[in-house]
């Protein structure tokens, strides 16, 4: 395809594709940036707690069809209920973010009052406010009920939180941009790269992979640009307050150091729930039965979806192979090869020699080619209905067996090497 070609169809293609889905992006999340804004002012004005907590109510259950499942739903015995038994699949797939972020709300919260995070039970204003935040409920993130309190509170307005919530937001519809208009097409039309029926095989599932990445860089983003809007999402140090929510690192997961990374840096506020909440009252069963039952919670909370399940628990021996094997080869070579980077301080003799950093490079080559084997599933052809409902076993098992499984062939292997040098 030669250069006036491809402007040519650069040029269709933001036509076609780019003005609409600008288009369709802002018209599907106007109103619920219009509700962040007025929960944040509302809160602002000061008044009576009770006032703040119903203002938050209203405008987290807006004129949802699902608000009463939302209020129900506090336990994932229940979500499952729902999924099996309770609501159609094409419904339940739109809203189960939003009813995972609730169940991840309730459980935290009954976790911190075992605890004794939070010192005394909230009252019903309190934990509808906190459940039906209008900042996290539809896109997430996961809030903590001591964040919500704070919240409450209202800082001040300020041009840093004005900037940080609309750049958030601006970040997300770019994400939106790349996910459908480039991302689909980026071999060869944006980056000329050919190849042979197995090379295109794989570079098509690259295509797919980043394709859903930035679809979920868009979901988390414009949940940093909701929840930091309605006045959420801030740290605070004496007198200086920051808002500096984080839901995503994108660079983290396309250019990545390992697998323990990616998972760490594709949900932050899920990852940070997951850890303080099920990975470490796991750990009394041994760590790689903690990352399972992590795994595990994980795939239970985005509902019974064989693709998400299988592509969870692939993610749990990944990660874990990936771990010990690094570590290992750490300690027998004495370098900075761990799965997270080193401290400065770290007693490794080899830091940074051309050598230690090759090894890393390798790893993450080994990452991107596992991420891209995990996403591949992630393509819904022409059938949109099983977007809606959710991809069947059969596709994920198809999709799979046209890489030839090679994900998992290369994690046996990498187990079997670790064993070996043990």
């Amino acid at each position: 395809m030669d250069m006036s070609s491809r402007l040519a169809v650069w040029q269709e293609l933001a036509e076609s594709c780019g003005l609409a889905t600008v288009q369709q992006g802002l018209e599907h999340v106007w109103r619920l940036v219009l509700l962040c804004l007025i929960c944040r002012l509302c809160f602002r004005l000061g008044g009576v707690s009770t006032v703040k907590h119903v203002t938050s109510v209203l405008t987290g259950i807006r004129h949802s069809s699902s608000s009463g499942l939302f209020l129900s739903v506090v336990i994932l015995i229940y979500l499952l209920t729902g999924e099996l038994h309770l609501i159609d699949m094409v419904t339940w797939h739109k809203i189960r973010g939003s009813q995972m972020v609730v169940a991840m709300k309730a459980i935290s919260l009954a976790f911190d009052l075992d605890r004794g995070t939070v010192g005394t039970l909230p009252s019903p204003a309190e934990f509808l406010g906190y459940v039906l935040f209008v900042g996290t409920v539809v896109f997430g993130p996961w809030i903590s009920f001591t964040s919500y309190n704070n919240t409450v509170e209202g800082r001040k307005l300020s041009w840093s939180w004005l900037r940080s919530s609309s750049l958030s937001l601006v970040k997300s519809q770019i994400c939106l941009l790349v996910s459908t208009c480039i991302a689909p097409y980026l071999f060869p039309l944006f980056i000329p790269i050919y190849g042979n029926t197995f090379t295109q095989k794989w570079l098509r599932a690259y295509e797919i992979a980043v394709s859903f990445h930035f679809s979920n860089y868009f979901v988390g983003h414009l949940s940093e640009g909701t929840c930091m809007l309605a006045g959420a999402g801030f740290t605070e140090e004496k007198e200086n307050i920051r808002w500096d929510l984080s839901v995503v690192k994108p660079l983290s997961v396309e250019m990545p150091r390992s697998m323990v990374l990616v998972v760490t840096s594709w949900n932050i506020p899920m990852s940070r729930w997951l850890k303080k909440y099920v990975f470490k009252s796991a750990m009394k069963l041994g760590t790689f039965a903690a990352i399972l039952v992590t795994y595990m919670a994980s795939a239970l909370l985005h509902g019974l979806s064989f693709h998400l399940g299988a592509v969870l628990l692939s993610l749990g021996f990944i990660t874990y192979v990936e771990h010990v094997l690094r570590k290992k080869l750490a300690t027998i070579f004495s370098a900075c090869i761990l799965s997270r980077p080193c401290t400065s301080d770290c007693s490794h003799q080899h830091k940074k020699e051309y050598w230690v950093m090759l090894l890393n490079l390798v790893f993450s080559f080994l990452a991107i080619f596992h991420l891209t084997y995990l996403g591949s599933m992630f393509d819904s052809g022409n059938d949109e209905q099983e977007v809606e409902e959710g991809y069947a076993a059969i596709h994920t098992i198809q999709r799979w067996s046209e890489l030839n499984w090679a994900s998992h062939w290369v994690v046996f292997v990498s187990w079997v090497f670790y064993r070996l040098i043990q």
